[in-house]
This record gives structure tokens, C-alpha cells and sequence, in this order.
């Protein structure tokens, strides 16, 4: 909650210094000047033009007042002829209570100064130290003095622009000439910080309501999400079983392998066995065979050599018959010449002859003999040849068959090794696949059992890959979106609560505040109004000072009425009271404030330049009579008049023309 009025009041700047002197050197119409300044009443006094104003105006320049950086070039205010100019400030910061005004300054006094240059370029010092226009304002803040106050310090002229303001904007002046600007900004915060708090919650129930909607986007999202799971479940399971029927598949298959394997092994075996003894067979019976063609061929031999002899013997046998006819024919030759010549030489040619026809006879003898051996010997090797030639043939048949039955089984063997080639192969094929499979069963976990075929599977994995497909849009991460909104839809909600709840407390203190304010307010109008009212009945004018609420502090305004001569007060305005009613409303206005404002120096300037003498008198008695006696203020007061009141307590200063260039004097009293 806001502190209350007394806590605030603790918390303003205290009068602890004031201007002990201005310096002036090339500025405007002063070539050098030293301006001595007391606490109290300062006046300054003298004709138009000798350069009264500039004084203000010089004090305006070194305290950054915003309104000399508008209203004219800073280059301009330096004197002819030069190039540079300079204004200081000496400020008094002797320790007041053990503490000095300025902290930062070890020096009884502190000079504050800003130079001037023709090229438009300035900078501030601070006991000749540069230092930038944010460390001034922060410093003048300290002291609760803003130049930029029309209340306090006012400009030649300026009276009818306090005039011409709005009452929002002469609230705004009172607060903080008086140092109640602090219940303003504290309100000013609670109204940003609720103002924030609003649109915060505004913006945070719009962040739910469109949260909301989109969670209901993902909620959809995330229900496919889960079909989607369900699905990839389903789909790791038919991976899991399509694997496993596969493995199922092969292992049966190299099963069936292996037993078609041991199956050929044991039929090669036998073909093996069969080929051997058909192999031994074939060589008995082409033992056999060679044995009985040798027979049949020495049986040919024999037949042969008989034939020779059978023929050789003919051959004899007709020689012989040749021979012996031949011989029989000499014989009767011989005979028939013995009987017709009785040749007694032929003797011995006959028994030659005789001889050798014997001789004959006998080897036909004995040729037809060894014929008859020999046809003996032809007949019983003819049945004999016979016999082993159809022993042969039979050999022959089954030396053939035999070598038909080897070549089969050979034939065989060669088909059955070649499948089992094949089958080893496939079988190696098929342990090949399986240990490729290995690995992805081990992963797969444990044994899957299904009595399916792996297209069976592959199928409905294929059907449910195309449901997948279908979802493919939906992101991974819909389950960690949907329980982010979820979790993030609750504590906006929680942090809703919180707000409303926050919100609830602010406005509360923001009443608080305000009620703070206005009783501040309150007071210092009860405190003001007598002295505003006390002023106004010396010019024989009624009034007085009303807070005008509005509908907030912003709205909120400072409205002056009065009224002169007996008529009944109305609001200040342009159209209403003439020129000198004006500022001597206004005047009253700012003398009722001078004991509740905290900056230890005030000025204006030229603040009579519409009333008329009776008036001016009464209001030079006013400020006399609210200055007098005041410590810790400083008071400047700029007048062209001749002055018909005076204090000797007041601080006459004059100002006067002097050959091109202004020169300041005080006025001791006598």
C-alpha cells in the first residue's frame, strides 16, 4: 500500500542551499559580471533594457531550463564580438547539521557552470569537472528544484502562460513545486503496472482461449497419435512375427534340406556300393571274356592251322594224284617203248619212276589219312569254336550290360552328387539368410510363435505400413505438444488467477494511492485557499483554489477563480477578467503556495507589467509580507518599477546600461 501523507512529506528534499553568486562573462549585453545573491528577497531593479531579464535568463541557462533551448539559439545569447561565453552558478554548501547540501563536494561552495559557443555547441561543469546535462538534472532534482516550473522560475511575460495553461498542467506544477509529485508518479505506476496487469491478463486469457483451440487441434493430432502408436506397435509385432516365420520358414527349410542331404548321402553311398561291385563284376566277366576269346582264338588257330594242314594235304593229295597219273603215264610209256624197241636204258627210269609212284601212294596213303584226322580234328573244334563263341556273345551281353549298369550308376552318382551339390548349396544359402537374420531376432527379443507364412504377415504388415503412411504427418513430438499445452494451458490458468488476484490488490492499493493523493491534495488547498483568499481581499478580490477530480488523476486539474469588485467568482480565463486581474489572481496563487514549495530558490521576472499602480503596490506588500522571515529560501524578483515598498531585509540589486554594457550594483541600505 502507499505511505501516507506524513511519510512522504519526510521523504522531500530540504531546503539546504542557495545561490551565493552568479558570473556572467560574455553573455549577452555583460562583458564580466559578479552578482551577489542572499537568502530571502533579492530584487532586481532597473530600467527596460539594461538587462534585468538576462540575469534570470542566465540562471535558466546553467540550471538546463528547456524552455531558453527552445525559445532561442544558445549561440545567440553570447555577447557580439566573441566567441565563447560562460554562466556560473556559486552555490553555498556549508554544512548544514553535520552534512553538506552537495555531498560529492568537499568545497564551502559549489560553482555549477555552462559554456557557450558560437558554434552552437555546449557542455557543463560542475567545480570545473565537465559533466553531462543528465548529472545536472539529477543534482537540481535533489534539491526539488525543476527550472523548467513555471512556479519556480518564471519568465518575462510568463505570468499569463500560467495563465493560459491547462488546470491538468497547473496540478501537475503545484505537486511538484510543493514535492507532492511522488503521490502522482506512485499512482502513475499503479495505473501502468495495472494498466500492464490488464493487458497482461487480456493477453493471457486471449493466450488461453487461442491455447485452447489449439489444443484442441492437437488433441485431435494427438488421438491419431495414438492410433498411430497402436499402430506402430502393431506393426514392430508383424516385424517381430514376419522375422520369426521367417526364421520358422528357413530353419524348416534347411531342415528339409538336411534330411534330401542325409537322404542322397545314403543313395550315393548305395550308387557308390553298386558301381563298386558292378565294377568288379565287369572286370571278372572281362576277365572272363579275354580268357574265352583267348580260347576261341587259340580254337581259331587250331581250326586254321587244321585247315592249312587240310588244304596243304589236298594240295599233296592231288600232287600226288598228279604225280602218280603223270608217273602211271611214263610208266606206259616206258612200257609201250620197251615193247616196240626193247630198250634195255629204260630199266632204270621205270623203277625210278615205280619208286616214286609208291612213294606217291604211300604220302596219298598217308595224306588221306591225316585228312581224316584232320576232319576229325575240324569236327570237334566246329562245335567246341561254337560253344565258346556263344560263350563270348554271352560275355560279351554281359560285360555290356554290366559296363551299361556301371555308366548308369555312374550317371547317377554324378545326378545324385550334383543335387547334392545343389542341396548344399540351398542349404548354405538358407544358413546364410539365417545369420543374416540373426541379428534383428536378437533384436526382436524373444522367440516369436506363429504358425503364419511370411507373405500371410508381409501382407497385413504391408496393410498396416499403408495406414501408417497415411499418418505420416503427424509429427513425433504430439504427445510432448499435447502435454506441453496441457501443462501450459494449467499454469496459465494458475497464472491467470494470479493475475486477477494481483490485479485485485493493485486496484486496491491503487484507491489507497489515490486517496493518499487527494487527501494530500486536500490539505494543501486547506492550507493555501486562506492565504490564496487573504491576497485577494488586499486587491478587493474574492476567490478561491478547487481540485477539479475528473475522472482520474490525469483528468485531474488545479481551477483558480476569482472575482473583483464584488461580483461573484468565476473560473480564471482570458475571457473573463482583464490582463491586470489576471496576474494579480495569479500572483495570489503563487504567494499562497511560497511556504509549501521545497525549492530553495525562486525567481520571476517583470510579474506587474499589467496591473495597475495600486495593485502593483499591493502585491509587492504580499510578497514583502510572505518573504520576510523565511529561512532557506532565496527569493529573485525582477521589476522595471520604481519600487514605492520596501524591506530592509530585501536584497536591491541594480542593473543599468552603461556604454554598450550592463553593470550591477547593490543597494545598501542606510
Amino acid at each position: 500500500m502507499s505511505k501516507r501523507i506524513e511519510e512522504v512529506s519526510e521523504e522531500m528534499p530540504s531546503a539546504g542551499t542557495s545561490i551565493r553568486e552568479i558570473i556572467l562573462e560574455n553573455f549577452m549585453s555583460y562583458e564580466y559580471a559578479r552578482i551577489p545573491l542572499r537568502e530571502g528577497l533579492n530584487l532586481i531593479v532597473g530600467p527596460n533594457g539594461a538587462g534585468k531579464s538576462s540575469i534570470l535568463l542566465a540562471i535558466s541557462v546553467a540550471l538546463g531550463q528547456v524552455y531558453t533551448e527552445r525559445s532561442r539559439k544558445l549561440s545567440d545569447l553570447i555577447r557580439r564580438g566573441k566567441e565563447i561565453a560562460r554562466v556560473s552558478l556559486v552555490f553555498d554548501n556549508r554544512p548544514i547539521e553535520g552534512k553538506r547540501p552537495i555531498p560529492y563536494s568537499n568545497s564551502e561552495t559549489f560553482m555549477l557552470s555552462r559554456y557557450l559557443r558560437k558554434d552552437g555547441s555546449y557542455w557543463f561543469e560542475a567545480d570545473y569537472r565537465e559533466i553531462d546535462k543528465s548529472e545536472v538534472v539529477r543534482l537540481l532534482r535533489e534539491f526539488g528544484m525543476n527550472p523548467d516550473n513555471l512556479l519556480i522560475i518564471m519568465h518575462q511575460g510568463m505570468i499569463e502562460e500560467l495563465g493560459a495553461v491547462s488546470s491538468q498542467l497547473r496540478l501537475k506544477m503545484v505537486e511538484e513545486a510543493v514535492g507532492f509529485h511522488e503521490y502522482r508518479e506512485r499512482i502513475l505506476r499503479a495505473e501502468e503496472e495495472l494498466k500492464g496487469l490488464t493487458s497482461e491478463e487480456t493477453s493471457l486469457s486471449q493466450l488461453i482461449d487461442n491455447a485452447n483451440q489449439a489444443m484442441e487441434y492437437w488433441k485431435q493430432i494427438y488421438d491419431r497419435y495414438l492410433e498411430k502408436k497402436k499402430l506402430l506397435e502393431h506393426a514392430g509385432l508383424l516385424g517381430k512375427e514376419l522375422l520369426w516365420s521367417k526364421e520358422a520358414k528357413l530353419s524348416k527349410s534347411l531342415q528339409s534340406v538336411d534330411d534330401r542331404l542325409t537322404g542322397k548321402a545314403k543313395s550315393l553311398e548305395d550308387l557308390r556300393d553298386q558301381q563298386r561291385r558292378g565294377q568288379e563284376e565287369s572286370e571278372k566277366e572281362n576277365e572272363e571274356l579275354l580268357n574265352r576269346e583267348v580260347e576261341l582264338r587259340k580254337l581259331y588257330y587250331s581250326l586254321v592251322r587244321v585247315e592249312k594242314e587240310r588244304s596243304r594235304d589236298e594240295a599233296t593229295r592231288d600232287a600226288a594224284k598228279r604225280n602218280s597219273e603223270e608217273l602211271q603215264g611214263l610208266l606206259k610209256a616206258i612200257d609201250d617203248l620197251n615193247l616196240t624197241y626193247s630198250v634195255k636204258s629204260a630199266r632204270r627210269p621205270k623203277e625210278l619212276l615205280e619208286y616214286l609212284l609208291e612213294k606217291g601212294g604211300r604220302e596219298a596213303e598217308e595224306a588221306g589219312r591225316r585228312k581224316t584226322d584232320l576232319d576229325r580234328e575240324v569236327s570237334s573244334l566246329q562245335p567246341e569254336i561254337t560253344r565258346v563263341e556263344e560263350n563270348v556273345k554271352r560275355s560279351i551281353e554281359t560285360y555290356i550290360s554290366l559296363r551299361v549298369k556301371f555308366e548308369v550308376l555312374a550317371y547317377r552318382i554324378k545326378v545324385t552328387e550334383s543335387e547334392i551339390r545343389e542341396l548344399e548349396r540351398s542349404a548354405k544359402d538358407y544358413r546364410d539368410e539365417l545369420e543374416a537374420l540373426r541379428p534383428d531376432l536378437e533384436k526382436a527379443g524373444a522367440r516369436f510363435s506363429t504358425q503364419r507364412q511370411p507373405y500371410e504377415v508381409s501382407e497385413e504388415l504391408k496393410l498396416v505400413s499403408a495406414q501408417l503412411q497415411k499418418m505420416q504427418d503427424i509429427p513425433e513430438e504430439a504427445e510432448k505438444i499435447y502435454n506441453d499445452y496441457t501443462g501450459n494451458i494449467e499454469e496459465l490458468r494458475v497464472k491467470l488467477q494470479t493475475l486477477q488476484e494481483n490485479r485485485k490488490l493493485l486496484l486496491a492499493e491503487l484507491e489507497g494511492r489515490k486517496k493518499v493523493w487527494k487527501e494530500a491534495i486536500a490539505r494543501l488547498l486547506e492550507t493555501v485557499n486562506p492565504d490564496y483568499q487573504s491576497i485577494l481581499a488586499s486587491t478587493d478580490a474574492t476567490g478561491f483554489i478547487r481540485l477539479e477530480e475528473g475522472g482520474g488523476i490525469e483528468e485531474a486539474g488545479i481551477e483558480l477563480f476569482v472575482g473583483f469588485r464584488g461580483t461573484a467568482p468565476t473560473t480564471l480565463d482570458p475571457f473573463t477578467q482583464s490582463g491586470g486581474e489576471r496576474s494579480v489572481a495569479l500572483m495570489a496563487f503563487i504567494l499562497s503556495l511560497q511556504s509549501r514549495i521545497v525549492s530553495p530558490m525562486r525567481a520571476m521576472d517583470e510579474f506587474d507589467i499589467h496591473m495597475d499602480p495600486k495593485n502593483r503596490e499591493a502585491m509587492f506588500k504580499m510578497i514583502l509580507s510572505h518573504i520576510r522571515g523565511r529561512q532557506g529560501s532565496q527569493y529573485l524578483v525582477i521589476t522595471p518599477s520604481i519600487l514605492t515598498v520596501f524591506d530592509k531585509t530585501a536584497h536591491v540589486i541594480t542593473v543599468q546600461a552603461v556604454h554598450g554594457a550592463t553593470e550591477v550594483s547593490e543597494l545598501r541600505a542606510k
